[in-house]
């Protein structure tokens, strides 16, 4: 089995693309959003101050605009690109985008363009822009980005086959991770040893005679992003200067990032004895992560979801305790939408994946939450991440 997206499968994705432009009465799509890029065309973009898209016309044909040095690497990348223009470098003596309104008035012929981005390219590593209306001339530039996200949410069989292999790679680091997690260890030296051990050995499972499956840079990964012990109460810690000591609370969380394609891990590790406090919380959590799961339903709200947590949070007396949603929708980027959010009444449809992540945070203890990965089906959910849950099972010796 082929652990990335086929090159058959960016055609599909064009031509859906071109039912869009004749649905909206569009001459063309200009697309500089990176996650865009690369699912419409399979372009792996590092956006820097040098301003890059990918142009489609009516006919599906598929061009790149971008700096030089990135020519021949997206012809390399990408199977569907049809051709490539580009300019020097930026600034240069002619600004980037007087490049692409020419090239825009070559390639499309109409007065429609979508855009998911109507500014052209963002205000990234120093960039400065001009205005659009000096370089588009009469064309009027339509948002089309919604749409091209909503396009996104639908996961195909072959992204759903990527999510479950990254979800397998995820566990492995998070085992990895358990496995090295001690006392008097920093967390990020932990994080480092499990990650990389899992990536080496994803790279050799994937073989290296040809281009790898895994896009640079390796993203599976497990840590604990500074969630150590009280620490744990804030959901972003980020870091603690100390090393791990016995008692202490962790949180958290590995992904697999096959192809691009990210899920969530999240658990709470305990590293030696754990109190009864520390049970009853977690035990909490649990039961609120498995009633959101259960009440999962094609055709619900996910504002539903993110209600049950409250309304079971408000019975078991912890409702004080929540600091944010239930969850969200993930694939090529890791968070998407829609979200398990009370403001969200988005309908849960058949292949959206997304995480429950519901989480009570206790002051001076610490904070308690598991996140897992899951693909919607007609027929209920299905969980495709399986690392262990119960306390005991996360008690480090």
């Amino acid at each position: 089995m082929m652990f990335c997206i086929p090159p058959s499968e960016y055609p599909k994705r064009i031509n859906a693309l071109v039912a869009l432009m004749e649905k909206r009465d569009l001459s063309g799509v200009f697309m500089s959003n990176p996650t865009n890029m690369r699912y419409f065309s399979g372009l792996t973009y590092l956006q820097t101050e040098r301003p890059a898209g990918i142009l489609v016309n009516r006919d599906a044909e598929v061009y790149f605009f971008g700096p030089k040095l990135e020519e021949e690497h997206s012809m390399y990348l990408s199977s569907i690109i049809k051709n490539s223009f580009s300019y020097f470098d930026y600034p240069g003596k002619i600004h980037p985008f007087r490049h692409f309104g020419e090239w825009i008035h070559k390639l499309i012929h109409g007065k429609n363009l979508g855009m998911d981005n109507t500014s052209i390219y963002p205000g990234v590593y120093g960039f400065r822009g001009i205005p659009s209306a000096e370089i588009i001339g009469d064309y009027k530039l339509v948002d089309i980005s919604s749409s091209l996200y909503e396009m996104r949410r639908i996961k195909s069989q072959k992204e759903q086959e990527l999510l479950r292999e990254s979800a397998r790679w995820a566990n492995y680091a998070h085992r990895l991770l358990q496995k090295y997690t001690a006392p008097k260890l920093f967390d990020f030296e932990i994080a480092y040893r499990a990650s990389s051990e899992a990536s080496v050995a994803a790279m050799n499972a994937f073989g290296m005679d040809s281009k790898p499956q895994i896009k640079y840079p390796i993203e599976i990964f497990a840590g604990f992003r500074g969630q150590v012990g009280t620490h744990s109460y804030y959901p972003h810690s980020l870091s603690i200067n100390r090393p791990l000591k016995k008692g202490d609370i962790l949180g958290s969380g590995a992904d697999g990032s096959i192809d691009g394609y990210h899920v969530e891990i999240e658990r709470n590790l305990f590293v030696g004895r754990v109190t009864p406090q520390i049970r009853k919380y977690h035990a909490i959590m649990l039961e609120m992560q498995q009633e959101a799961i259960s009440s999962l339903k094609v055709g619900g709200k996910f504002s539903d979801i993110d209600r049950v947590v409250v309304s079971m949070a408000k019975m078991k007396d912890v409702s004080q305790l929540l600091l944010h949603h239930t969850g969200h929708c993930i694939g090529l980027e890791g968070h998407e939408s829609p979200f398990f959010d009370v403001g969200d009444d988005s309908p849960i449809r058949a292949n959206m994946v997304f995480t429950i992540e519901p989480g009570i945070y206790v002051p001076k203890l610490g904070g308690f939450r598991h996140s897992d990965t899951i693909i919607m089906h007609e027929d209920g959910p299905e969980v495709i991440t399986y690392y262990p849950n119960n306390t005991d099972d996360l008690i480090v010796i």
